[in-house]
C-alpha cells in the first residue's frame, strides 16, 4: 500500500513538472512573439505566424553567432600570410632552378674550352711511339692527361661511346659514311674527334665515320 502511494506521488509530481514546463514555453513563445510584433497571444495566429510547436522547437535550437569583425580580420591576415608564403616558397625554387642553370652554363663553358687541350694531349700521346714512351718526358705528359681527365670526369665530364655504336644523331656527327661488310647498318665504322657530356648533356658531338 505504502509503495502504491509513493508511486501515485510520483506520477503527481511528473504531471505537475510537465505543466510547469509547457506554462513556462508558452511564456517564453508569447514574449518571443511580441518582441517581434507578433499579435498577442490571445490572438489567434495569422497564416503567415510561426506556428506553436515551431515556436517551441526554436527554444532548443542554437542561435547563430555573427562573425566579430576581430574574427573576419584574423581570417583575412591569416588568409594573406598564407599567400604570401606559397610566393616566397615558388620564389625560392625559381631562384635556386636559375642558379643551378647559370652554374652549368658556366661549368659547360670553361669544359668547351678545356676539350681542345685534350685533344692536343691525345694527339701527342698517340703520335709517340713505342720508344718515345718509354721516355720519362713522355711519361710524365701521359700521366697529367690521365690526371686531367680524372678531375674532369669528377666534375661530371665524361667521353661519349662512339665507336661500334649505333649512330645515334643526339651524340653523334656524322662528317663521313662508308661501305663495310664488317660492320652493322648505320654502325660507328671509326671516331675521328672524341665528344663529351657534362651532366647528360652534350657539350660536344663526336665526329664520326659511319658504316652501310
Amino acid at each position: 500500500m505504502a509503495e502504491e502511494m509513493k508511486q501515485e506521488e510520483k506520477e503527481d509530481a511528473q504531471e505537475i513538472i510537465q505543466e510547469e514546463l509547457q506554462e513556462e514555453l508558452q511564456e517564453n513563445a508569447a514574449n518571443e512573439s511580441g518582441a517581434s510584433g507578433s499579435p498577442d497571444g490571445g490572438k489567434e495566429p495569422d497564416e503567415g505566424d510561426t506556428p506553436p510547436g515551431e515556436a517551441k522547437k526554436g527554444l532548443f535550437k542554437k542561435k547563430e553567432k555573427k562573425k566579430d569583425k576581430k574574427d573576419e580580420q584574423i581570417e583575412d591576415l591569416t588568409d594573406r600570410l598564407k599567400r604570401q608564403m606559397a610566393e616566397f616558397e615558388n620564389f625560392r625554387k625559381r631562384t635556386e632552378k636559375e642558379k643551378s642553370q647559370m652554374y652549368d652554363m658556366g661549368a659547360k663553358g670553361i669544359v668547351e674550352k678545356i676539350l681542345p687541350v685534350i685533344d692536343n694531349f691525345e694527339r701527342g700521346l698517340y703520335a709517340a711511339s713505342d720508344e718515345q714512351k718509354e721516355d720519362p718526358f713522355v711519361d710524365g705528359m701521359n700521366k697529367i692527361y690521365k690526371q686531367m681527365m680524372t678531375v674532369l670526369e669528377e666534375a661530371g665530364v665524361k667521353p661519349i661511346e662512339a665507336k661500334g655504336q649505333e649512330f645515334n644523331p643526339d651524340f653523334h656527327n656524322a662528317v663521313m659514311h662508308i661501305e663495310d661488310e664488317s660492320f652493322g647498318e648505320n654502325i660507328v665504322a671509326e671516331e675521328l674527334q672524341k665528344g663529351y657530356l657534362y651532366r647528360d648533356t652534350v657539350v660536344r658531338h663526336s665526329m664520326v665515320k659511319v658504316a652501310n
